[in-house]
This record gives C-alpha cells, structure tokens and sequence, in this order.
C-alpha cells in the first residue's frame, strides 16, 4: 500500500481537534439525547447497487439497535451484506434508504465537517492489516493523527499509550515485515485506537489468522471492550468468534436480517434455517457406526435406545448424569456429548444410550424432559 492511498483512508481523521471538533459534536449527544436507548440504531434501512445483471438489492429493511458499551457480532455467509451494513455506521456507504442513528441522530444529513469528526469517533479494524512496509510499527500507527494535524509531542505520547494497551511496547521501531500476523494486527487495533473512539468496528479481524492467534486478538478486544468502555461491533462469518466475545449477535442472509438476540439463545434454540446451517460445524453429529445400526421401528430384546438431551440455555436445568439412570429406571450409558457455559447459560448436548429399562421410548421422552430443555428419540440400536 502506497502513501497515498493509506493518507486517503484516514481522510475521514483530518480536522478537527480544535474548534470544529467541539462544533461538529451532535447535539443529540451533548444533550444526552438516546430516545432508542441504543448507541448505534438501524430504522428501515436498504443497500442497492447496480450490478452488470441490473440492480442488486444488498440490505432489506433492516431494524436492529446494539447498545452502548457491548460487544455485537453481526454474522452471516459471503454476500450476506455484512460489510455493506458495517460500513455504514461511519458512512464509507451511504444507505439507499433508511436510517442510521448514532447516539439518536440520524447521520445521513452530515455535512463534511460534522462527518469528519463523527469518523473521528469510530475506529475500524480490518482483515488485512494494511500497514506501510516502509514505516515503522510507531509510525504506522501514528499516521492518523499526523493525518489531523496533532502536534508531534501529542502524537508520541498517544502512540506510546496505545502500543502498551495493545502488548506491543517494545515494537515501536520495528517493520511490518519484522512481526507476526497476530503482531501486525496489534498494530491495527492500536491505530484504530489512537483518536480515543466510542465505537470500533472489526471487519473479519481474526479471518486471516490462526486459532491460537485469534483467540489473543479476542481477548485483547475483550479487555480493550472492559477498560475502554467502548462499544464493538464485528462481522465475522465464524461462529466460535460470536461465541467466545460477544454479548449478542444478528444473523444477516442475502441481505435481511433473519435472527438476533442474547448469544446463548441463538447458540441455544436458533430459529432460522440460515443459523442452523452457520452453527452446523459447532454440533455433534451420530457416529457413523451408530447410524449404520440405527433403527426407528419396534425394540428388539437387549436394544438400546438412543436419546439426544439438549441444554438451550433457557432454563436452569443442568446434565445430572447420577440421576439419569434412576430416572430412567434402567441402564444409562453416555456414547458422546458435550456442554458449555455461555454467558452463564448451559448449552449443550447429550447422546446417551439406555438398556434393561421397563419405560417405552414415549414415556422415557417424557421423564427425560423433566432434566433437559429438549429431547429427541432417534431409534434403537443392537446391544453392544
């Protein structure tokens, strides 16, 4: 990436620490205006782009509030439309109708001056880290403020706050071509942080990493969440991210928004077609040498049945497997499962086998519901 290009990225930092800052902040904001009690609110809005088969509609009537100071995923497949809504909020694209509000203002009538400083409000983190090969780590991240116009001594003075924020105080007069991936999205994160924002958006920042990287970059976004008050919003089309760092979550498919809610509810019970499908990599599924065997007709002598507990999160029931065999009044083997915490809900699922039991499959359906959120009765197999 050339100078020119990164300069015009952060065109949207130029102004603005002086007079026009203070005059561009919205009045909304200074009188502590938040009628939706939300920091950032979507009314009604749509994205359209001309595409070379005719007009390509990328967001449909989209209503969705995320609140101040939480961590917000916002999922869904390639060409979902979650850069094009992410994108908005600092209006890099301009909605083709309806509304966005920040702090209860909707921005869409900002002139240059207010737009200046409301991207002065807003970091953004990226896949790639777009960093200057020939700039130093120090000198990449300040960039934006040399960009505005802050005067050196302030510019130093950030730069060493925001790199020993992020773990990275000893890598000031390193080069990009020095750090790892995980490093050089420190350095990202850090430049997003230099104007002091309110919000950080986070355009797929852990994709282009590894699993142990990601789960640092996480957790770095986490603290920088807590410490800094500040309220996140990340698209991501993985699963385990929502799961390990945001409060809630919107599930985006061609370009409508299909489900939202508290993570462990969506993790727990999703409702649409689209969320299941995003979650399928996260389920256990029937061993293979059980399904070859799996019958659903009439019990054999010495069959097993096979029972699926689920754990949504909706209740406070928790696996008991001592209890399981005195309930079900037989033999009770657990084949595979596995259970979570998620904002101190307990999800998860149970494949247990019962054998020597009195109960038809109905009536010990029934008595496992008294221990789980959901039961299904998948068949009966062969003893072992």
């Amino acid at each position: 990436m050339n100078m020119s290009s990164l300069t015009s990225e952060y065109r949207y930092f130029d102004d603005a620490h002086g007079q026009g800052a203070e005059a561009a902040a919205p009045a909304a904001r200074a009188a502590g205006n938040d009628a939706l009690h939300g920091h950032l609110h979507f009314s009604a809005l749509g994205k359209r782009y001309d595409g070379a088969q005719g007009e390509v509609r990328a967001l449909r009537d989209i209503d969705l509030t995320v609140r101040r100071g939480e961590i917000f995923g916002i999922i869904g497949r390639s060409g979902a439309g979650k850069s094009s809504l992410l994108r908005t909020i600092n209006r890099l694209e301009r909605p083709s109708e309806g509304r966005v509000l920040i702090d209860g203002e909707d921005i869409a009538g900002y002139d240059t001056d207010r737009l200046v400083a409301l991207r002065r409000r807003i970091g953004m983190i990226f896949q790639h880290f777009n960093l200057l090969a020939a700039k130093t780590v120090g000198e990449n991240v300040e960039l934006p403020l040399r960009v505005a116009g802050v005067p050196r001594e302030r510019r130093q003075r950030k730069v060493e706050e925001v790199l020993r924020l992020v773990g990275l105080e000893g890598k000031r007069d390193a080069y990009p071509a020095q750090l790892s991936g995980g490093q050089k999205q420190r350095v990202g994160i850090a430049r997003a942080l230099v104007h002091d924002p309110e919000i950080l958006l986070c355009d797929e920042a852990t994709s282009a990493l590894d699993p142990e990287t990601t789960q640092s970059i996480l957790a770095l976004l986490r603290e920088i969440n807590r410490r800094l008050k500040l309220t996140v919003v990340l698209i991501t089309h993985e699963m385990e991210v929502i799961r390990e760092i945001c409060d809630r979550v919107a599930v985006l498919e061609r370009g409508e928004l299909v489900e939202q809610g508290p993570v462990w509810q969506v993790f727990g019970a999703p409702r649409h077609p689209a969320t299941r499908t995003l979650l399928a990599p996260l389920q256990q599924k029937l061993p293979e040498d059980l399904l070859g065997q799996l019958q659903d007709g009439r019990r054999q002598p010495n069959d097993r049945l096979l029972m699926e507990l689920r754990y949504t999160g909706a209740s406070e029931r928790e696996p008991d497997l001592a209890g399981f065999g005195m309930r079900f009044g037989g033999r009770v083997t657990l084949l595979q499962g596995g259970v979570e915490r998620i904002q101190g809900r307990t999800l998860g699922q149970l494949l247990l086998a019962v054998a020597d039991t009195p109960l038809a499959a109905e009536a010990l359906r029934r008595q496992a519901l008294e221990v789980a959120d959901g039961v299904e009765v998948l068949g009966y197999v062969a003893a072992a």
